[in-house]
């Protein structure tokens, strides 16, 4: 690709992210995300790399890579400079472009390594949705469901069965959870009913673990900053794992899809694969082989050992975070369930 269009397509994701973050309650966020334009003229690693970026720069969440590592250097007190753009002291943007261009001038060997994968949020919230199509689900295939998460992270929703929702008014989950979710509820409410998880486990590339303090600081370093809501339910997380530790594989998604559809399945369940804001990182090859070991496992399942696939993932032209249920036997097309925020905040119910 001409370097002038590389830098053309960062430069509009970077601008994109930005709009995306202030549009969805981060406006300072949205600031240091935007002053990475500043680094698109090559003068320091950082912006050499990112301003050459081979992928998709949208899809490859560019920007949010970065902003993770400036909030990292505020929270372990590396450099916090930026701290006052976070908490809204400084707004104007051509100063917030000159602190991220000095921030990054004075780390620039610390900063390149959160360029090398995509970040990690494990937001908890997103559990709102995927509850939602399970109490979707148990109406059409019973309670009893083994769930299998794609692109876990720390697994912090593979412990879901350990936490409190309200969904626009139907309740599920443990009283006392410290992780309490409760998303602004837009239409009717999900069914109410019995949901039991049966067994749930994760996989993902390079698991987190929430009991190492290193790992967990990153993941918060991945939250927007004045989303303090977001960071509470990553202690939350923290405080579940204590208690007993969520089952994450360190695994490839398709070998692990292959994996646990090669299990043996108890009677009378419903083996269901969930992943939420992931399958746009995975390689194309990847889905492709998730996508035949689906087809291929809903054709042998039958009324007793049924498979649900449930997903929350970005539609690519609206970039709407939409919620699609599919399940064997009986619904083998995608149905849209509702769209919701990104991080949980909001879940528009179809139903």
């Amino acid at each position: 690709m001409n370097p002038i269009m590389e830098i053309d397509e960062v430069a509009k994701a970077i601008r994109w992210q930005a709009d995306h973050a202030m549009n969805n309650g981060a406006r300072c966020t949205g600031r240091v995300v935007r002053g990475q334009l500043a680094l698109l003229d090559g003068a320091t690693a950082v912006g050499a790399r990112i301003a050459a970026w081979p992928g998709k720069p949208l899809e490859d969440a560019l920007p949010l890579r970065l902003a993770g590592g400036f909030h990292h250097l505020v929270l372990t007190g590396a450099d916090v400079r930026l701290g006052a753009v976070y908490r809204g002291e400084v707004t104007d943007q051509a100063e917030v472009d000159a602190l991220v261009l000095a921030v990054t001038r004075d780390h620039d060997a610390a900063l390149l390594p959160w360029l090398d994968g995509p970040p990690q949020t494990n937001e908890a919230g997103r559990s709102a949705s995927i509850m939602a199509g399970l109490l979707w689900l148990a109406q059409r295939l019973g309670p009893r469901f083994e769930l299998n998460e794609l692109g876990a992270s720390a697994g912090v929703n593979t412990m879901m069965e350990r936490f409190f929702f309200d969904l626009g008014g139907t309740q599920g989950g443990p009283p006392d959870s410290p992780m309490r979710i409760v998303p602004e509820w837009r239409g009717p409410p999900p069914p109410e009913g019995a949901v039991e998880i049966i067994a749930i486990k994760g996989c993902d590339r390079a698991p987190v673990s929430l009991a190492d303090p290193d790992a967990a600081l990153r993941l918060k370093a991945y939250v927007w900053a004045e989303v303090t809501a977001r960071i509470g339910r990553i202690d939350a997380a923290i405080a579940l794992a204590a208690q007993q530790a969520p089952d994450v594989a360190q695994m490839d998604a398709a070998d692990f899809v292959d994996a646990r559809l090669a299990a043996e399945q108890a009677d009378d369940s419903t083996r269901v694969v969930f992943h939420s804001i992931v399958w746009q990182y995975l390689p194309p090859e990847t889905r492709a082989r998730i996508e035949a070991a689906m087809a291929a496992a809903g054709a042998r399942a039958d009324a007793r050992r049924r498979l649900a696939w449930v997903m929350l993932e970005t539609n690519r032209e609206t970039f709407r975070h939409e919620l699609t249920v599919r399940y064997w036997p009986g619904c083998e097309a995608p149905v849209l369930l509702g769209t919701a925020h990104a991080h949980g905040a909001w879940v528009e119910w179809f139903g």
